[in-house]
């Protein structure tokens, strides 16, 4: 726990960046932003200390957890659902990398969809058409992921801010 105003005020801003660095994160897959935001705000909690710094950091990292993981199942559900496999989802992860090197941050989605794509038309026998819808139903799921878990971590960022605001009038 922290004694000074001060050192509360810079810990509850440093952990305002590395949360709002976390959101990012979700839609930029460069970093773990769900991870980032449960460890800033459990730091935050033991850092400040208190009911309202608890119950607000506590409360976020739940909801964190909860976006986190109705992300990855919702994904995976509509990717089984569609019959893709891991492989063409995973050529696109290697492409959006590649793409983020070469082009940052646009090529990181292009080179996803792109790779995505390539693996799709090989694997379905060098038929563009099938292998594009199969590619958009793909792109879909992991768009309905994003939102979900961004949602989610926008709850937790907001329990945040109504925690601090509590624990700065108390």
């Amino acid at each position: 726990m922290l004694d000074s105003t001060l050192g509360e005020g810079i810990a509850t801003g440093a952990a305002l960046v590395l949360l709002l660095v976390g959101m990012a994160g979700i839609v930029l897959p460069v970093l773990p932003g769900s991870l980032l935001i449960i460890v800033t705000l459990l730091g935050w909690a033991v850092l400040i200390g208190g009911p309202a710094a608890w119950t607000a950091g506590l409360l976020g990292a739940v909801l964190a957890v909860a976006g986190w993981s109705a992300s990855t199942v919702l994904t995976g559900r509509m990717l089984h659902r569609e019959r893709i496999p891991r492989g063409p989802v995973l050529t696109g992860l290697v492409a959006a990398v590649v793409g983020m090197i070469l082009l940052p941050p646009l090529g990181l989605f292009l080179g996803f969809a792109l790779g995505l794509f390539a693996a799709e038309y090989l694997r379905r026998d060098r038929d563009w058409r099938v292998a594009g819808a199969s590619s958009l139903k793909a792109l879909r799921a992991m768009g309905v992921g994003i939102l979900v878990e961004f949602g989610f971590a926008g709850l937790a960022v907001s329990s945040f801010l109504l925690g601090s605001l509590v624990h700065l009038l108390s």
